[in-house]
């Protein structure tokens, strides 16, 4: 299925997501002629009754600050979003709600199932907490972006796979496919040393199931050589020019404190480039 409708998250508080991710996103449904939707959350702080009592100051004067700036910075995001889409000939909308800030991941991951593919800004604070919501709670992939600004528009240059044999790399794959059809060349790499692989196959039969798709690849095996494998990848992705890494998603939650594979977690708190993450 081709990813025709695209959400992308943009935070208002207590930081907003910084312009750069707009362009981004934009580009990114405007290579894969897709619909994008911005949604951005008008956020009330929540303060402990006792607070509210006067004996601490103006709480409630400075609730209500917060709360404006929230407004101010989410109109401001959209307001952007909406010049930068239709610069761009994207057919797009903006989504503005209310809600608190633990209301905020749940609103998320309900838009998120509604979509074919969401786009979630990782900040340079490492905080991946809503990233790791929609990726282990809405049933789609997730394209992690990070927020630094980027030197050049987004394309589907070179894509790389992240390939173990596993369940969600298979399905990272499945839910990509879109993108590799696309992309100008696909690098298949397999990460040797690290562990185990329970498969008598060989990455080979990878390719010939991507050559009926008209996909033909590049298979790389690194050798780990002790490295953390999330280490590995990154310096993969930089040595061959890498726009975009494809990647299952390794981890759990009980009752949302998420436990991450080392890859996940070293990836996903600070990606180094735009990153599918399919659980």
């Amino acid at each position: 299925m081709a990813f025709k409708d695209i959400l992308v998250a943009l935070t208002s508080y207590p930081e907003p997501t910084p312009v750069s991710v707009v362009d981004d996103a934009v580009s990114i449904a405007a290579v894969l002629g897709a619909n994008l939707a911005a949604l951005s959350c008008e956020t009330h702080v929540q303060v402990p009754g006792h607070f509210l009592s006067g004996t601490f100051g103006n709480i409630p004067g400075i609730i209500a600050g917060e709360g404006a700036k929230s407004r101010q910075n989410a109109q401001d995001l959209l307001s952007a979003f909406d010049k930068a889409a239709e610069m761009a000939g994207v057919t797009h909308e903006t989504i503005l709600q209310k809600c608190t800030s633990t209301e905020f991941p749940d609103l998320l991951v309900d838009y998120a199932r509604l979509r074919d593919l969401t786009i979630m800004p990782v900040p340079e604070s490492h905080d991946q907490r809503y990233a790791e919501v929609v990726i282990f709670g809405s049933g789609k992939p997730t394209l992690v972006l990070p927020e630094t600004p980027r030197s050049r528009p987004f394309e589907l240059g070179t894509v790389a796979v992240a390939w173990d044999f596993s369940r969600a790399a298979a399905r990272a794959i499945s839910d990509a496919l879109p993108l590799l059809e696309k992309a100008t060349k696909v690098r298949v790499v397999t990460i040797v040393g690290e562990k185990d692989m329970d498969t008598k196959h060989s990455a080979e039969e990878l390719a010939k199931n991507l050559a009926r798709h008209g996909i033909d690849i590049v298979l790389d095996r690194v050798e780990a050589k002790s490295k953390p494998i999330g280490s590995v990848l990154e310096s993969y992705t930089l040595s061959h020019g890498v726009d975009l890494l494809v990647m299952g998603a390794y981890g759990h939650s009980r009752l949302r404190q998420f436990i991450l594979g080392g890859a996940t977690k070293s990836l996903l708190s600070k990606p180094p480039l735009p990153i599918i993450f399919s659980h």
